[in-house]
């Protein structure tokens, strides 16, 4: 019975020898297929390079009006996409249809003065050579002379009651500026109105004084002109000695030719400056129609129907959806490798898809020194922290048909810094 059990038991020991060496080569082979599978992907990872502090980056614009009033008709809403040249806003046009209309009198009145300016240039040109003619002492030309220095009286008048009715109109306009400061000082001080606008109506009134001051010459110098003709008038009426008179008054002749030109040319200089005044004045009313600089997706609308904005004040932003980038923030340590031109792939977790991309441009900079407040570091104390620079990297066009990708929106690009 002793010798049985001896030779039975490895008999019996054989099958589960059997199963351990079974599970020992198929634990080695999963070694050796995790090996291989890590040493794969270490050698795919070994010439690329990622992260995840990354987004999406677009253009925004913040569109605004170069003009200031109440909004008549407000043309978007947020989330609307919109074609370049849309129109956005509209201002309350009618004051600027006023100072239109104000421009456009105001030319009309200069053009007048220098035609009537103008015009007096040969009247004093027949006047000088008549008065070279009187020199010789004849009757004939003396008459002629009258009848030169009647039409200059006529037209000195003229300009006279020109000037003068000039003049009441920029009296009434400086009081009427005058009116307007007083009242507005108290609404100032209020703080009921923007200093701003009482500023601009004190300039108003100021310029408005200088005016009617400036009118106040015209008018004595039509006065002037006035009485100068009538001593010519005088003078070819008279004797031989008033003839003779009039000779010495032509000596004078070519200096008031000067003046008379020059009163041209400064009464064309008043009709370019209002021809200034009043293409500035269609500029304004043209500024009330705000539209779309570009295409793009309206957002952050902050104005109603009947509010009164400001110049410059922001009325909505607009998100462009064509021209897309990612602003990747890799580690300093990552950047050895990284060259603008490089191809890589963007992974959005939001559209569920990679993107086709490649590396446009690195920062300058760390993205610390673009803070508000830069880190500085001049007690000694340094200790060492891994530095991120921004890399802008552009996606290839034609790759997000339904824009389904947004400014903002997380990302994960992987850039391929070697051809593995």
């Amino acid at each position: 019975m002793a010798d049985e059990t001896q030779v039975d038991q490895p008999a019996a020991d054989a099958p589960s020898g059997g199963r351990l060496a079974g599970r020992g080569g198929t634990l080695a082979i999963a070694v050796v297929v995790l090996a291989a599978i890590i040493g794969f992907f270490v050698w795919r990872s070994s010439g690329r390079q990622s992260t995840d502090d990354a987004q999406v980056d677009g253009h925004i614009t913040q569109v605004s009006s170069r003009v200031g009033g109440p909004i008549l008709k407000l043309h978007v809403k947020d989330n609307q996409f919109i074609e370049a040249g849309a129109l956005i806003v509209e201002i309350d046009p009618r004051d600027y249809q006023v100072a239109v209309d104000r421009a456009r009198a105001e030319l009309a009145d200069a053009q007048a003065n220098a035609a009537a300016a103008t015009s007096g240039i040969p009247i004093t040109e027949v006047s000088t050579a008549t008065g070279t003619r009187s020199a010789s002492g004849g009757l004939e030309e003396a008459q002629a002379g009258v009848g030169i220095a009647e039409s200059q009286i006529d037209a000195s008048r003229a300009q006279l009651v020109a000037a003068q009715a000039h003049q009441r109109e920029r009296e009434a306009t400086a009081t009427r500026t005058a009116r307007d400061v007083e009242r507005l000082k108290g609404l100032v001080a209020k703080e009921e109105i923007p200093q701003q606008q009482y500023d601009a109506a004190v300039a108003a009134a100021d310029a408005a004084r200088a005016a009617a001051d400036a009118s106040k010459s015209d008018v004595l110098a039509a006065q002037a002109a006035i009485g100068v003709a009538e001593q010519r008038a005088r003078q070819s009426r008279g004797t031989a000695a008033q003839a003779q008179a009039a000779v010495q008054a032509t000596r004078s002749a070519p200096q008031q030719l000067k003046v008379t030109q020059a009163r041209a040319a400064m009464a064309e200089a008043r009709v370019k400056q209002a021809e200034s005044a009043l293409a500035q004045a269609e500029m304004n009313l043209d500024r009330t129609r705000v539209t779309a600089p570009a295409s793009g997706v309206i957002n952050k609308k902050s104005v109603e129907v009947g509010q009164v904005i400001q110049p410059g004040q922001p009325l909505v932003a607009l998100v462009s959806q064509d021209d897309l980038w990612v602003t990747a923030n890799f580690k300093e340590t990552q950047l050895k490798d990284l060259r603008p031109g490089q191809q890589a792939t963007v992974s959005v977790d939001a559209v569920g898809k990679d993107f086709d991309a490649h590396v446009d441009s690195i920062a300058p900079a760390t993205g610390a020194r673009f803070s508000l407040l830069p880190p500085e570091n001049a007690t000694g104390n340094y200790v060492k922290v891994v530095q991120r620079v921004p890399v802008k990297i552009v996606i290839e066009p034609g790759q997000d048909p339904e824009h389904r990708l947004r400014p903002g929106m997380s990302a994960t690009p992987t850039v391929r810094t070697s051809s593995k």
